[in-house]
């Protein structure tokens, strides 16, 4: 069996996702990601961590289709088995998600059903349906943001289902204390990334407009987020348990 700690990190291929899965492996963990589409992009992550050293695999996923959960397990059982010689792992990040950008009074229900299926519903049931894969003594990191508490026009649908995940991460918390899983959400602030069109990276006046709001004075990287989320898969963060980490540079204090 493996001794080596093993995270299953979603919307690993690129971005935030793909971030965390470096800073996981330099951390000494392997690591299964999850891919929606560019499955290439997953390959060339899975290919850099094993050059690494560390044993690595992408699966498939859409996070947002529950009805998929069963069939997804199944392969990350058969992955488990075949790649790491193991049938449990112990970190679920659930860091999957896609950004909305419109005024409130004019989100459709459709936008918002897609909203509380990837940042809510989705993230809800996959992690119920891996508990029975996840090591006792590991963790669950779920992914907010700082819009939760910096209140920007245009992101209401979006921000109220990472309001959903901050409290649900608390529940989790309480209830999966007597397997000693600790759960803990991240809050990354304005990040410069693909995500949402790459608004926040492209837009030069969006960014300049973050950065004169934020303490330290810039807009986020992605590495500003891995570490810290390959920290929380330590022994060093082992009391940390039920806590909202917003990692913003300050911003809007």
């Amino acid at each position: 069996m493996s001794t080596t700690k093993i995270a299953l990190v979603t919307g690993g291929s690129r971005g935030l996702g793909k971030n965390m899965a470096q800073h996981l492996a330099q951390k000494g963990l392997d690591v299964i990601l999850t891919y929606h589409s560019k499955q290439d992009e997953a390959e060339a992550v899975v290919a850099e961590l094993q050059a690494q050293g560390r044993r690595a695999a992408a699966l498939q996923l859409d996070a947002s289709n529950i009805g998929s959960f069963d069939g997804f397990f199944e392969q990350v059982n058969a992955t488990l088995s075949s790649t790491f010689a193991t049938d449990r792992f112990d970190f679920l990040i659930n860091n999957a998600g896609t950004g909305l950008y419109q005024p409130y009074d004019q989100v459709t229900e459709q936008q918002f059903d897609d909203m509380l299926n990837i940042h809510f519903k989705g993230p809800f049931f996959l992690t119920q349906k891996a508990l029975p894969l996840l090591n006792d003594g590991g963790g669950i990191i779920n992914i907010s943001s700082g819009l939760t508490r910096i209140i920007y026009p245009n992101s209401s649908a979006y921000a109220s289902m990472k309001a959903a995940m901050e409290t649900l991460t608390k529940y989790q918390a309480k209830e999966l204390a007597g397997r000693r899983i600790r759960v803990n959400i991240v809050a990354p602030g304005a990040i410069e990334t693909d995500f949402g069109g790459g608004r926040t990276r492209d837009n030069k006046e969006i960014n300049a407009h973050i950065a004169s709001l934020t303490a330290l004075g810039r807009v986020g990287l992605p590495t500003d987020i891995g570490p810290v989320v390959a920290f929380l898969c330590t022994d060093e963060a082992g009391w940390i348990d039920a806590q909202r980490l917003e990692v913003s540079g300050g911003q809007g204090i």
